[in-house]
C-alpha cells in the first residue's frame, strides 16, 4: 500500500521516513513525530460523509476528522459534475454514490495540502487531476492522470474556470463557477481565500497553522485578479465554511483591510 502521512494525508509512491509537505514552514510535523497510515486503514477507521453544502454543491468528507479536516466539493455544473479539492477517504461505496449522482468529468485541487490520495480518486473515476505546475515539486505520487497546467487560468468546463492567485502556494488556485448560485456565480476557494468565522470577511495567509501572514503584493494581486469575476458565494475548505452572499465585495474589502493592517 502507498503510505499516507497521518498529519496532512499526502500519499506517496513508496516507503519514506519524512513528509516534505509537513516539514515545510506552511505545515508542521507534530511533537510526537511523523506517523504513517494507508488507504485501507483509513477506510477501516473512518467513515464517509456526504451532504449538501449549497445549491448544486455537495460536500464529501470523513468522520472523525481526517488529517487537516478539509472536505471535497462535488459541483453539479452544466457541462458535467466536477470535483474540487479532496479528502483522503475513497472507497467503492463512495465511488458508487458519486456515480449515481452523474459521476465526474475531472478533479482540480487548490494547493498541495489537499493533494492527498488524488491518484486513487483519478483511477476510480478515470478522469484527470488538474494541478498547477508551480506546485509540481509537492506531488507525492506522480501519475499519468495528473495534468499540470500553467498561467493564470484554465477552463475545465463550460462555466468552470481555474484561477491561479498564488496565495498560500505559488500554484494556489481557486475555482470560479459562473453558473453557481443560480447564475450569480460561486467561488470555490479551499483556503487560498480563507472563509473565517466573521462571514463579512475572508483571510489570506502564507501559513495557517503557523500564523505566517501572506505577502502584501500577493494579496493585492489576488484581489485585482478576482475583481474580474462575479460571484455571490464563497465555499471554503471545511464543512459549513461558506459565505452565502456578497462574496465579491467580501473579498475586495477583506484585501483592503488586510493591506491596511500589514502596511
Amino acid at each position: 500500500m502507498n503510505p499516507i502521512c497521518v498529519t496532512c494525508t499526502m500519499q506517496y509512491d513508496g516507503e519514506r521516513t519524512d513528509c516534505p509537505v509537513c516539514e515545510d514552514e506552511r505545515q508542521y510535523v507534530p511533537p510526537g513525530g511523523q506517523r504513517w497510515t494507508d488507504l485501507e486503514t483509513i477506510c477501516r477507521d473512518f467513515e464517509s460523509l456526504v451532504r449538501p453544502e449549497g445549491e448544486g454543491i455537495t460536500g464529501i468528507g470523513a468522520a472523525p476528522k481526517l488529517g487537516i479536516g478539509q472536505r471535497a466539493l462535488l459541483v453539479e455544473a452544466a457541462g458535467g459534475n466536477f470535483l474540487w479539492d479532496l479528502t483522503a477517504y475513497v472507497d467503492d461505496a463512495l465511488v458508487e454514490d458519486i456515480n449515481r449522482r452523474g459521476g465526474i468529468t475531472g478533479i482540480a485541487i487548490s494547493h498541495p495540502h489537499y493533494y492527498t490520495t488524488c491518484v486513487e480518486w483519478a483511477k476510480a473515476f478515470d478522469v484527470p487531476v488538474h494541478l498547477h505546475e508551480a506546485d509540481r515539486e509537492w506531488i507525492g505520487r506522480p501519475d499519468d492522470r495528473i495534468e499540470l497546467w500553467s498561467g493564470q487560468t484554465k477552463r475545465v468546463g463550460d462555466d468552470l474556470t481555474l484561477v491561479n492567485l498564488g496565495v498560500h502556494f505559488p500554484g494556489g488556485t481557486v475555482l470560479h463557477w459562473a453558473g453557481g448560485e443560480g447564475g450569480r456565480g460561486a467561488l470555490l476557494s479551499g483556503d487560498i481565500v480563507q472563509v473565517i468565522p466573521d462571514r463579512r470577511f475572508v483571510g489570506f495567509m502564507y501559513s495557517y497553522p503557523n500564523l505566517i501572514p501572506e505577502r502584501p503584493p500577493v494579496v493585492r494581486r489576488a484581489a485585482e485578479i478576482l475583481a474580474g469575476y462575479e460571484f455571490e458565494a464563497i465555499y471554503g475548505a471545511w464543512w459549513d465554511a461558506v459565505v452565502r452572499t456578497d462574496g465579491y465585495d467580501v473579498v475586495q474589502r477583506s484585501a483592503q483591510r488586510y493591506l491596511e493592517f500589514v502596511s
